[in-house]
Parts: structure tokens; sequence; C-alpha cells
């Protein structure tokens, strides 16, 4: 069995010090040890919020200090952190930019976000990322993206016929659109055969309330949690990841795909 935990958190924008400081309070209050392989899940630009004016300034030099500060409390509770985006500056720009952290403290992947979002005027300020971000969890096959991405079907099968098994969902989706988000997880999940591990923030930046709802989705479309659409939660789900083996043999969906008739 696998466990994951849903960080659902508001975001003080442009104060990394102080997500930082909610992070650590959100592991000292929700965190129970479990003898299932634990990953905790944050929501996108967790670290500054959606300061993307400030970008070039607050941006974090290649994600260090996040990396860090991660690894450490992933040393201190034996966990994985999975997604969790955060504003990264790198030589050709600052990207939006998902980090895998193992229990031992070490950024073993990451994600640059794909699909820049232009209602949140993304592509003026960050660099887009232009390749997946893949990784064993504890001998499952898992995946990340980030928000706007899971709009993109193609992209998210692109994951699913090369193995993967869990996609990770770090976002900041608005309140206004957020039965779309319901929706487009779970088809996600039913589709491509996978879980659905689904993390956004909620509370309110500049004008633009976010909606929470993270969620948790097998392979059926069976929702196994859904948050609220209001308040920071701390809630684990325990799965067995072996069902996804189990459905993509019995539907066989990728061997009967027909990929020359899709270009």
């Amino acid at each position: 069995m696998l466990r994951v935990g849903l960080a659902q958190i508001d975001i003080k924008i442009g104060n990394r010090k102080a997500n930082f400081q909610r992070v650590a309070d959100w592991m000292k209050a929700h965190f129970k040890p479990a003898s299932d392989e634990t990953a905790i899940v944050l929501p996108e630009i967790w670290d500054v919020g959606y300061d993307l004016e400030n970008a070039g300034e607050i941006a974090d030099p290649e994600g260090n200090s996040s990396a860090e500060f991660l690894g450490n409390l992933a040393q201190k509770y034996g966990v994985w952190f999975i997604g969790g985006s955060v504003l990264a500056k790198t030589k050709s720009g600052v990207v939006n930019r998902a980090q895998i952290i193992n229990p031992s403290g070490k950024l073993v992947n990451h994600y640059d976000k794909a699909h820049l979002f232009p209602l949140m005027d993304e592509p003026d300020y960050l660099k887009a990322g232009n390749r997946q971000c893949v990784f064993d969890w504890t001998g499952t096959t898992a995946g990340c993206v980030i928000c706007y991405d899971i709009r993109f079907c193609e992209w998210l099968r692109k994951y699913a016929v090369e193995g993967t098994e869990v996609l990770f969902v770090s976002a900041e989706w608005p309140k206004a659109r957020i039965d779309h988000w319901k929706a487009i997880l779970r088809v996600r999940a039913i589709e491509n055969m996978m879980f659905v591990v689904a993390c956004n923030r909620v509370g309110e930046s500049k004008g633009t309330i976010f909606g929470g709802s993270s969620m948790v989705i097998d392979p059926w479309g069976e929702i196994l949690y859904e948050g609220s659409a209001e308040k920071e939660e701390g809630t684990f789900i325990c799965f067995d990841p072996s069902k996804v083996e189990e459905i993509r043999k019995q539907l066989k969906v990728f061997d009967m795909r027909r990929p020359d008739l899709y270009s």
C-alpha cells in the first residue's frame, strides 16, 4: 500500500519565509507515522504564490532553498515530497518548477510546467518546460504535472503509455472553474487507467479565489477523497497501486491504440 497526504493550504503571496513556516506547521499538525510509503503533495507555487510581476526578484535560484527546506522536512518525518511547485530562477529564465524529494532529503527529479496559463499571465513572466517528469516512487512509476497541464490530454496520455501508474498534480485552480477541475481530473484517471493525486490551494490572491477540492481518484474514476472548497485541510489516503495493472490488462486500451490515425 502507498499513502499520500494532501496539504491543501493557503499561500501568503510573496512571502517565502511565511509559507515555509506554514508547511512546517502543517506537517507538525497533521502527519502521523505509518508503515505505508508516504508522499506529501503541496499546491502550485506554494513558496511565494502568484507574485509573477516580481518573479525576477523573488524567484529562488534553481529552487535550491525550497529543495533544502523540503529535504530537511523529508528527513525529519521520513516522507517524500512530490510536486508542490516553486518559482525557480534558471539561466534561461524563471520557471514554475515542481520538485521531487525522497525521504533521504535528496532532490531526485523536477518538472518545469510545460503549458503556461495565459489567464494568470504566466507566458509574460515564465519560461515553459519541455520535458516530462517520470520517476520511481518506491517501486511504482509516478509522474508529475502542474495545474493547466491537465487540460492537455495528449500530454497526460504520453505519461500513461510510458508506464505512469500514479500522476501527481499541483495546482492553483480558481474556484470559478472548479467544476472543470473535478471533471478533467476524473476523466484523466479513467482514460489513462491510473491514480490521480491532485492538490489545490485555497484562499485568495489579487482578486482570484482558489477552489481547493483536492482529490484522489482511482483508475476506474472512483473518487477516494475530495477536499473542501474553502478550508485548509490535511488528509491522508492509502491505495494499492497494483490496481492499475489489473485494470489495464482487463481493458487493453493501450494494446488497441492506433497512433497512425492520430497525427
